[in-house]
């Protein structure tokens, strides 16, 4: 059979959306779709929901319910922080300190390779002590003096558990509902559903910081803050330390402003006239993107400017808070993109797997972290933010109760543990002050309160006024949701 020429084979692979659009019988072919079923006249309801100024406006013309929060910062933990050190206080482990996790505790729990080996599991307590803090009576580790001080903003979550036990398929779970990669993350979801408050910033923004604990053990991928099957305007902007916080935004050398608009102009002439031809979604999303990046240019410097931030604000964040690409610098910058109207700020801080010297290890990690989370609850909140700002805090699993490898005096590690692990919320309707769950005296397994990863999307969605089972995408024939088929909302934690 001859092949067609690749620019006939388009005109042959145009969209139903495109031929309705184009065809003279349009309306004919909507009502014969309505008398043979739904599927065309479905795509014919659609016309021009991929328009960029739709897209920017995202597909829900008014949430589901009213919202407590408009916005999130997730600082998320990469590489899955021990709660047994820092939030979840075990004294059994340091009266049996060196025995053997009990097998009745244990029951046949799955193992990553790197402890699956090991013929014996020895209990190990955490070397820094614990206290109760605020009206709560939270228990916090030492490691986080700065946190523990507005504990009673916090929603202490002590009960998340997860089916992942590696770190790829745990982070890309938490990030998208599914542990396979290809899925919209949850900040796509949200751009795609309730758009962007600023057409100068991206509704979804990342920056990425590496701590002083263990660095380089888990590398982080762009997927990870991907669009998914969604329009490629949700996906998440990425932006950096140093002369070109966002790559490929500066206009070539050489290049005046009147030129570069000229040229954006003309462009969107040529792409409008191949949308028209061939009804491709993908190329609305191109020209929205081009003319974000124009505005980009703007808005983009006068953000990260902080040079006018005063002195006291700097001493909140700490002395992090000046050395750019910090964990403490990014959070300062996640107040400001969260001050202009950014939908969803995702701050990953590398560092966290601690399978050995972890003494020493998550002693530099909470540092990184401590006083710039605590500064940015305080921060919000003086400016009147935090009450319609969800804020959370945690990684992709927790750690083992016992010791990975040899069990010394100073030193021992800690495996990846998915059955329970802590995870903490402020401000966007979440109640302050509450500790939620429990886990068993050897912090291994969860005996009150559950919250499963599902839970906690569909929880941290209802808080932006989105029903879970409501907001979906329809691709490959399945209309695909970010809680899957899964997740119930936690209504005991909601203010």
């Amino acid at each position: 059979m001859k092949k067609n020429h690749p620019i006939t084979e388009n005109h042959l692979l145009q969209n139903r959306r495109a031929f309705l659009a184009k065809t003279a019988k349009g309306i004919g072919a909507a009502a014969l779709a309505g008398l043979l079923g739904k599927g065309l006249s479905s795509c014919v309801s659609g016309l021009g929901d991929t328009a960029p100024e739709r897209a920017l406006k995202g597909i829900l013309s008014n949430p589901h319910f009213a919202p407590q929060a408009r916005r999130v910062i997730y600082l998320f933990q990469s590489g899955g922080p021990s709660q047994l050190e820092l939030f979840d206080y075990k004294p059994m482990l340091t009266r049996m300190r060196g025995q053997d996790l009990p097998e009745s505790i244990r029951q046949g729990q799955r193992l990553t390779g790197m402890t699956s080996g090991q013929t014996s599991f020895p209990l190990v307590n955490s070397p820094y002590k614990f206290q109760q803090h605020g009206q709560s009576g939270a228990w916090m580790s030492e490691l986080l003096p700065y946190t523990s001080q507005v504990v009673d903003e916090l929603c202490i979550i002590k009960s998340m558990h997860t089916e992942a036990i590696n770190h790829d398929p745990a982070i890309t779970f938490f990030q998208t509902g599914s542990q396979q990669s290809g899925r919209p993350s949850m900040g796509s979801w949200l751009s795609y559903g309730l758009g962007s408050e600023n057409e100068n910033l991206p509704g979804f923004c990342v920056l990425l910081s590496r701590g002083t604990g263990r660095p380089f053990g888990q590398p982080l991928y762009s997927r990870l803050w991907g669009n998914g099957f969604l329009h490629s305007l949700h996906q998440g902007v990425q932006f950096r330390s140093g002369k070109d916080p966002v790559l490929f935004l500066n206009d070539p050398e050489g290049m005046s402003k009147p030129d570069r608009r000229r040229m954006l102009d003309k462009l969107e002439e040529l792409n409008q006239k191949q949308y028209e031809e061939y009804g491709d979604p993908e190329i609305q999303s191109r020209i929205a993107q081009y003319e974000m990046a124009y505005r980009m240019q703007t808005s983009v410097p006068e953000l990260m400017d902080v040079s006018g931030e005063p002195d006291s604000i700097y001493r909140m964040y700490g002395p992090d808070a000046t050395q750019p690409g910090t964990f403490a610098a990014n959070c300062l910058l996640a107040r400001r993109l969260a001050e202009r109207g950014v939908r969803f700020i995702q701050l990953y801080h590398m560092g966290w797997d601690a399978h050995f010297n972890l003494p020493t290890q998550i002693k530099g990690q909470a540092k990184d972290v401590d006083q710039a989370s605590a500064a940015l609850i305080t921060d919000l909140k003086q400016r009147g933010m935090l009450e319609d700002t969800l804020v959370v805090w945690g990684g992709e699993f927790g750690r083992t109760n016992y010791s990975q490898g040899v069990l010394t005096e100073t030193d021992y590690g800690r495996d990846h543990h998915p059955r329970c692990f802590t995870i903490w919320m402020a401000g966007g309707g979440i109640k302050p002050g509450m500790v939620y769950g429990e886990t068993d005296e050897f912090g291994y397994n969860i005996v009150e309160n559950p919250v499963h990863v599902h839970d906690f999307q569909a929880t941290l969605l209802h808080q932006l006024g989105i029903d879970h089972e409501r907001l979906t995408y329809k691709y490959q024939g399945r209309r695909f949701r970010l809680t899957d088929v899964h997740g119930k909302i936690i209504h005991d934690i909601l203010a």
